[in-house]
């Protein structure tokens, strides 16, 4: 059958039509997983923490210190992004408050899905924070900080001790005997 379709686009006299067409399949496949895509991205003071991003539904974001900025690359997949799922975006372009669009890009993962950065930072949300503006992902591990609308790590707030990442959800249970996790709170009073 591909073979068919291939030749069927081969048959096509107009280039044009099959350039739209491998475009719209380039921008079909960034959310070619069921993922949530982050439509907003807003600039927000918290109480203790200061200034940090949050998506539409008021989550906060954060980056990853063992992803790359120049280049702009995330080294997070697998189970890391299960505990920290990417800020998907399907045209890179959100609705930004109070970030420059300047800071604001897109990278293509491995995967094929498309995910914003911010300062050249891929970002991120964590599945140990539990209702929006939690940001109990802080210092996890040692790695991974609050992002600032500029794309730098938040330092005002760090916990008094390295806290370990969530456990990956339930479905993910049985690939793991190597989970580096703990759910500890880190300190964090919320």
């Amino acid at each position: 059958m591909a073979n068919e379709a291939a030749a069927a686009a081969e048959a096509t006299p107009t280039p044009a039509p099959d350039a739209s067409e491998e475009a719209a399949e380039d921008t079909g496949d960034a959310p070619a997983k069921d993922v949530p895509i982050t439509t907003k991205l807003t600039a927000k003071t918290l109480p203790r923490m200061g200034q940090v991003v949050v998506d539409q539904d008021g989550w906060v974001l954060y980056r990853f210190d063992k992803d790359t900025a120049n280049p702009p690359a995330s080294n997070c997949e697998d189970k890391c992004e299960k505990v920290w799922p990417p800020a998907y975006t399907d045209d890179g372009k959100p609705e930004l408050s109070g970030v420059d669009e300047s800071k604001v890009g897109v990278i293509t993962r491995s995967d094929g899905t498309k995910q914003l950065t911010i300062g050249n930072w891929a970002v991120y949300r964590y599945i140990g924070d539990k209702k929006p503006g939690q940001w109990k992902g802080q210092a996890v591990g040692g790695t991974w900080f609050v992002v600032t609308p500029a794309g730098q790590r938040n330092v005002t707030c760090l916990p008094t001790n390295t806290p370990k990442p969530v456990e990956p959800p339930a479905d993910d249970a049985a690939s793991g005997d190597d989970k580096e996790s703990g759910g500890d709170s880190g300190g964090y009073d919320y």
